[in-house]
């Protein structure tokens, strides 16, 4: 019987991108799984969503310190932040490096980051495979780690958004057109630059996505200085339901991030043949491809002119096709079935 130990600690942290990637990643390995396989999940005690044939490792507080599960086969670190590292419990391993935004990271110190790199390194030194979710994150990773070439693979990251055709009650519903976007709250998806996009037009913003800090005080004065504060909407987490409302509903969707490894939002906007409205930045020109429209700048007046001027392509072009062809290239199961072979190898 091969095992195969995959760390989804972060299943205690819903509403968040790597909340979905363990949610994704650890249903659809258990419906590609052998009889001579044995799916080893780390992860709170209470999560009931998994259906299927699996072990459980119950996740506890004090495991940073005292880690030790049953020997295995392969153990898939599926972040490099992961909780625990039981290496010497595991024959082979995988870590997936989603970014190294620590290093833009405003609040830590030069030491701090130097220490985070430090860890990086011990861990890559100690893996079998590195896997990345983008060139973009590749090319990090090799910039600042030293890492060989035979170690490494692009793993890119799945993208689905449940359907609910029935549905029509979120709990804000705009009773006009309206821009959309979601993450969570924090400085670098630089959402106080999207109440610019308000101007000349009849348009509702709404951000969905859970409180971090207080950066919600520097989009709302944002949009207080513009007179534009009536239009903008804060609608917090939301629910699968809402999600899927507020994407197939939406007149565009705007994602102006300064750093992501993948970039899930822009291909979930993506599936509903969306106009999508990006930053340059990191992946992102990388996941939206040329189906996506680009702010390279982001003053109001250069907002607004690639704002206008994509709008009007969209409307013209019949764009709608398109874009959810595009979009079909990232799927949970084609990411699910990359990570099996790579298990697979390694037996």
């Amino acid at each position: 019987m091969h095992r195969i130990g995959l760390d989804f600690e972060k299943l205690k942290y819903p509403h968040n991108g790597l909340y979905t990637f363990c949610l994704q990643l650890g249903q659809r390995l258990l419906n590609l799984q052998q009889q001579d396989e044995q799916l080893l999940y780390y992860m709170p005690a209470s999560f009931a969503e998994f259906n299927g044939r699996f072990e459980t490792i119950p996740y506890k507080w004090y495991d940073r310190y005292a880690f030790r599960p049953a020997k295995m086969d392969v153990f898939h670190a599926v972040h490099q932040t992961g909780n625990v590292w039981p290496r010497k419990q595991a024959r082979r391993a995988i870590v997936t490096i989603h970014d190294l935004n620590f290093l833009i990271d405003d609040r830590l110190k030069e030491w701090q980051k130097k220490y985070h790199l430090k860890q990086l390194q011990k861990q890559v030194d100690e893996t079998d495979v590195v896997v990345s979710i983008s060139q973009f994150t590749l090319n990090a990773i090799r910039e600042h780690i030293r890492v060989p070439d035979s170690k490494c693979q692009i793993v890119y990251q799945g993208s689905e958004v449940k359907q609910f055709p029935g549905f029509d009650t979120p709990s804000y519903k705009p009773q006009r057109p309206f821009l959309f976007s979601i993450g969570m709250l924090t400085p670098k998806k630089n959402f106080h630059v999207l109440p610019s996009l308000l101007a000349g037009n009849d348009y509702e913003l709404i951000i969905a996505g859970r409180q971090q800090g207080d950066y919600i005080k520097k989009i709302e004065a944002a949009a207080e200085e513009l007179g534009v504060s009536n239009r903008l909407k804060l609608v917090g987490g939301i629910t699968d339901e809402e999600k899927y409302w507020y994407y197939s509903q939406c007149s565009a969707f705007l994602f102006p991030s300064l750093a992501e490894g993948f970039g899930a939002p822009v291909v979930e906007a993506m599936h509903f043949g969306k106009p999508v409205f990006l930053s340059d930045k990191t992946s992102l020109p990388e996941v939206g491809g040329d189906v996506a429209y680009y702010f390279r700048d982001f003053a109001p007046d250069a907002m607004q002119d690639v704002f206008a001027k994509g709008m009007e392509h969209f409307a013209n072009n019949d764009r709608t096709g398109v874009i959810k062809k595009h979009a079909l290239q990232f799927s949970w199961d084609a990411n699910a079935k990359a990570y099996f072979d790579l298990y697979r190898k390694l037996y």
